[in-house]
C-alpha cells in the first residue's frame, strides 16, 4: 500500500502538472471507486470546476478546488492518479476520467479497486465526508516531538512495529517505512511500545523524519503498481536497509536479516543490531 512518500511523491506531481486545469467532463467507469456521494452527482459536480491546490494529510490526497469545494482520494492497495496527453493510451483499470480543459486527462487508475474518491461541497468540511481524517495523528515530516509520542504509547503494550503502524498515532507510516525507522534507530519491532525509554524515542523520532525525506527524495517505493503522476516508478526500495531483505547480510554488522509477522504483516530487523 503507497504510504506516506508515494502519496507525497503524487502530490507533488499532481501539484506541477494539473493546478490551473479546469476540468471540462468527468466519467465514472466504476461506480464504487467514488466513496461521496453517488457517481452521478459526483461527476456533475466537478464539471467545470478548477485545480487551485492539492495537499496531503497521512495517506490522503486533499484537492482544492477553485469555488472552495473539493476532493479527497486514498490510494489504497493500488490506485494511482495518471496525467495523459490527448493520444496516450488510458491503462486497462481506469475507473475514473477527468477530461481537462488543455486536452489532457486526468485518470484515477486502480487494479485491485481499494482506492477511493470523494467530492467535498463547499458547504462541507473534508472531515464530514471522510471522517478518518479527524483522527489522524500528527504529521511525521519535520519530526514527532517524542513527549507527544511517549504519552500517546504509555498504554501500548503491543510491539512497537504495530503502534507505528497505527494511523491515530503517527499519521502515514506504514509498513515499509516502519522497519527501516526502528532499524535506523536501533530498536527492535518486537519491543512493546512502551517499554522505550525517553531517548530511544527521541532517536526514533528523528529516524521517522530523515527515512521519509529520503524516501521522498527517491520517489518513494515501487514494489508492485506504484508510480507517480507522470507513470514513473519510485527507487526507494534499492536503499532499503532491511525492508525485503530477508537472508541477506545487514549493511551495518553483515548478520543476516531477519523476517517476522505481526499483526499479518512481514516484518524485517537485523537481529542484532536491534535487540
Amino acid at each position: 500500500m503507497p504510504e506516506l512518500p508515494e502519496v507525497e511523491t503524487v502530490r507533488r506531481g499532481l501539484e506541477r502538472e494539473i493546478v490551473s486545469s479546469q476540468i471540462l467532463a468527468v466519467k465514472v467507469l466504476r461506480p464504487a471507486s467514488v466513496g461521496y456521494p453517488e457517481p452521478k452527482t459526483f461527476a456533475k459536480e466537478l464539471i467545470g470546476k478548477t485545480f487551485k491546490s492539492i495537499r496531503r494529510r497521512g495517506k490522503y490526497l486533499l484537492i482544492d478546488l477553485n469555488d472552495g469545494s473539493g476532493m479527497v482520494a486514498h490510494l489504497r492497495m493500488s490506485g494511482r492518479f495518471l496525467v495523459l496527453k490527448k493520444r496516450e493510451e488510458e491503462p486497462p483499470h481506469t475507473r475514473i476520467r477527468m477530461e481537462l480543459s488543455d486536452g489532457r486527462r486526468l485518470i484515477f487508475d486502480d487494479m485491485r479497486v481499494f482506492g477511493r474518491v470523494w467530492f467535498v461541497p463547499k458547504d462541507m468540511d473534508f472531515e464530514e465526508v471522510v471522517p478518518t481524517l479527524a483522527e489522524l495523528g500528527p504529521e511525521p515530516l519535520e519530526g514527532v516531538d517524542p513527549k507527544m509520542l511517549k504519552e500517546k504509547l504509555s498504554r501500548k503494550s503491543q510491539p512497537i512495529k504495530s503502534a507505528l503502524l497505527d494511523q491515530t498515532i503517527v499519521a502515514g507510516i506504514g509498513n515499509i517505512y516502519a522497519d527501516e525507522s526502528l532499524h535506523r534507530a536501533g530498536i527492535s519491532p518486537l519491543r512493546p511500545a512502551n517499554d522505550l525509554k525517553p531517548k530511544e524515542l527521541e532517536k526514533l523520532c528523528n529516524e521517522i523524519a530523515l527515512v521519509l525525506n529520503n524516501a521522498i527524495a527517491s520517489g518513494g517505493s515501487s514494489l508492485r503498481n506504484y508510480t507517480d503522476a507522470s507513470g514513473v516508478n519510485g527507487n526507494y526500495q534499492n536503499e532499503a536497509l532491511v525492508y525485503g531483505r530477508k537472508g541477506q547480510e545487514c549493511r551495518t554488522c553483515s548478520k543476516p536479516i531477519a523476517r517476522a509477522k505481526l499483526a499479518g504483516r512481514s516484518t524485517h530487523y537485523c537481529p542484532k543490531c536491534q535487540r
